[in-house]
């Protein structure tokens, strides 16, 4: 996919798929093993002087596991709310809902549509030493300054139910 339009491309060829494969979820810190669930993974490279995050993210199907890399340029993820686009009244409505003293915004959407910029927006926006913001995520996307993070961890029973209840 290039701007949400997919694309078909040339595969690797069959004797090298299980090699690309393996080495894909190497360097994003999966279990090479596990082939029947779905995993989430990074790789952080720099091209051209630039910090890119690879978001790579494997699903099992009858024909093999499915691969997705996504670029996430680090550069464009700071980005102010005023930039993001938001209809006028929109925007107010957003700016009143996350000034409020206390409280819970779910922001719902596929991939891509831009949750992890609006929200790193907003936090942006708000975040002051005198304020403590905690996010549950998976996964962190971005580390932010004066944010408390917390990523969940499945596999040793952190989950957002958890965070939750810890917080």
């Amino acid at each position: 996919r290039i701007d949400g339009v997919l694309y078909d491309q040339e595969a690797p060829p069959r004797r090298l798929q299980a090699a690309v494969t393996s080495r894909i979820k190497i360097m994003a810190e999966m279990n090479i093993a596990e082939r029947r669930l779905p995993q989430d993974g990074r790789i952080r490279v720099v091209l051209h002087g630039r910090r890119v995050d690879i978001r790579v993210s494997t699903v099992p199907t009858v024909y093999g596991e499915s691969i997705v890399m996504r670029l996430l340029d680090r550069s464009t993820i700071f980005l102010p709310l005023e930039r993001l686009g938001f209809a006028p009244e929109t925007q107010k409505r957003l700016e009143r809902l996350i000034t409020l003293p206390h409280g819970i915004l779910l922001v719902t959407g596929p991939t891509g549509s831009g949750k992890t910029t609006t929200l790193y927006g907003a936090l942006d926006k708000i975040n002051a030493p005198d304020k403590k913001i905690i996010t549950i995520e998976d996964p962190v996307e971005y580390q932010l300054k004066g944010v408390n993070q917390i990523p969940v961890k499945a596999k040793i029973g952190l989950s957002f139910a958890t965070g939750l209840r810890h917080i």
